[in-house]
């Protein structure tokens, strides 16, 4: 671009969308035996009253989760449902960080001073179609960790018949279920995390304290400080 040096153009659209997918990905890998343990966490005692599921709970604790799976279950379900986690990760977050640049610089019709409330808009707007995007790549990520690899028969066999037998015995809406209060959720977590981090790095840039080749109002994608 003429007037930038090679180290001024601003990243593309398409690289912060690949780059915040790519990252999430990353991360997802590292952190997936937690998710796991989370979910395994949250489940437990569904079926069994609270004074009975408090008296007899397989898991306690997440490093006594992790550790009871690995027993019982072996190693490999640490990260049952991977292949769709990372699905999610590659769509969900591509969506909410790689485009809330272009989504605010649509709602501030291209001006480089952006309001709080341009932010917040896009935040929110990123988050919840992230979540409008992602939601089948959730349900069948959560199924796969939710479900015992030990002493039962697994009711999914692999990420493409999960979508298959989901939307064969409850609909194709099934693959969308939970879909509206993870909308309110991601929404409010986006405007938190992107609205919060875009102030502090504006503030930073003003104030001279660092400088890069990211513009003012852009979401930081690897490799462009």
């Amino acid at each position: 671009m003429v007037g930038f040096k090679a180290t001024d153009v601003p990243p593309t659209a398409t690289v912060k969308f690949l780059g915040a997918g790519t990252a999430a990905c990353i991360a997802d890998l590292i952190t997936f035996p937690l998710d796991t343990a989370k979910v395994r966490l949250q489940i437990q005692g569904e079926r069994q009253g609270s004074v009975r599921a408090a008296a007899s709970a397989q898991y306690r604790g997440v490093l006594g989760t992790i550790l009871t799976m690995v027993r019982t279950e072996g190693p490999r379900s640490l990260y049952s449902g991977l292949v769709a986690g990372l699905q999610r990760q590659m769509s969900f977050a591509s969506v909410r960080i790689g485009l809330y640049d272009s989504v605010k610089q649509f709602y501030t019709k291209g001006s480089e001073h952006a309001g709080i409330g341009s932010r917040l808009l896009a935040g929110s707007t990123t988050g919840a179609l992230a979540v409008a995007v992602a939601q089948p790549t959730d349900v069948v990520k959560v199924r796969f960790q939710a479900q015992a690899r030990a002493g039962s028969v697994r009711r999914y066999q692999s990420t493409v018949d999960a979508y298959k037998t989901i939307a064969r015995e409850e609909g194709f809406r099934g693959l969308w279920k939970g879909t509206s209060p993870n909308v309110a959720r991601n929404a409010i977590v986006n405007c938190a995390e992107l609205v919060t981090y875009d102030l502090i790095k504006d503030t930073l840039l003003k104030a001279n304290v660092m400088t890069g080749s990211c513009p003012p109002f852009s979401v930081w994608v690897p490799g462009t400080w």
